[in-house]
């Protein structure tokens, strides 16, 4: 009677511990497929980042992992639905700026915290965004577009990847520092927004440089400027928004990887481990170095400490540029 009352406490720690039977052993982690939740629409730079790391860890880890695609209000769709699921490690999610950072501030009710309802794993890296236009608009540098835009007030529309996702906020903050009104067109993500820019649909879209950069060289788009505090390695001759006039103007997006809370924390360790590898490896520098996506990975707490900055940083753009939802 003795041995299994021993037995039953056993059981109860190591329920206590992990969570029952339907969590995570760290000693047998991962041992079937992974889902990585990318909160947008396939051809945009979320998607970019998200299958190069995905292919990359799938390798060192043994288990594939699968690409999700959830696109929906800016990105906060597929956000919310990884909060909620289940933490074991099996579910994981593609951190971005306007899920993690404009979201919470713009939508009164998002659904998720990001402080708390999420356990980092690490970060992967940040990027500007290049402000491209069709060939055929009429200005070609961000001077000339500012000017164009005070003569032909609110005429001039810009596309997103939708309301609330960093590059809508951009173009807000954009449009607010220069004195010009915009009229934004959301699309459920960058590759539909950059498809009707492309056809001529749209004049103008603030888009991340991964997702641009081959149509800029082909001369299909032109690019007026970059949003980041230097110039892209993969744009060297565009200049930064802040160099056209626009002095302290910085706007940039990070990307990481996180899992829901209460994933346990040696499930955690296993994935940042590899996130880190996958970061380190001379492939995956190549192809993120092509992109354009500066690598920078760290730890869980490196990338906790991140997710409050960054969201205190873009509330306040969201509340200067008056553009929160219900």
């Amino acid at each position: 009677m003795r041995v299994w009352k021993i037995l039953l406490g056993v059981a109860a720690v190591m329920f206590v511990l992990f969570g029952g039977p339907g969590r995570a052993q760290p000693e047998t982690f991962p041992n079937h497929p992974i889902t990585l939740v990318v909160p947008f629409a396939p051809g945009g730079s979320t998607s970019i980042v998200g299958r190069v790391i995905a292919d990359k860890m799938s390798q060192s880890l043994g288990e594939s992992i699968v690409v999700d695609n959830r696109p929906g209000a800016g990105g906060t769709v597929g956000t919310r639905m990884v909060a909620k699921s289940d933490p074991d490690g099996y579910t994981i999610l593609l951190g971005f700026t306007g899920t993690l950072a404009i979201g919470p501030s713009l939508y009164k009710n998002v659904g998720y915290n990001p402080r708390k309802d999420f356990a980092p794993i690490g970060m992967i890296g940040n990027a500007p965004s290049a402000l491209v236009v069709h060939p055929s608009f009429p200005a070609k540098s961000v001077a000339e577009l500012i000017a164009y835009a005070k003569a032909n007030p609110g005429k001039v529309n810009f596309g997103s990847a939708g309301v609330g996702s960093v590059n809508h906020i951009t173009g807000e903050y954009f449009a607010r520092s220069a004195g010009i009104t915009l009229v934004h067109i959301p699309y459920k993500g960058t590759g539909p927004a950059l498809t009707d820019l492309l056809g001529g649909h749209i004049p103008m879209a603030l888009a991340p440089i991964p997702a641009v950069h081959a149509n800029i060289t082909a001369g299909l788009l032109r690019a007026l400027a970059v949003t980041g505090k230097a110039r892209s390695s993969l744009l060297p001759e565009v200049p930064t928004i802040s160099e056209t006039g626009l002095t302290g103007f910085e706007a940039s997006l990070y990307y990481g990887l996180v899992a829901p809370a209460g994933t346990p924390r040696p499930v955690i360790d296993i994935l940042n481990k590899e996130l880190r590898a996958a970061l380190a490896s001379d492939e995956v520098k190549r192809q993120l170095g092509l992109d354009g996506t500066e690598i920078t990975p760290g730890s869980p707490e490196d990338y906790a400490d991140f997710i409050d900055k960054d969201e205190k940083k873009w509330s306040e753009l969201v509340k200067a540029s008056g553009v929160e939802q219900e």
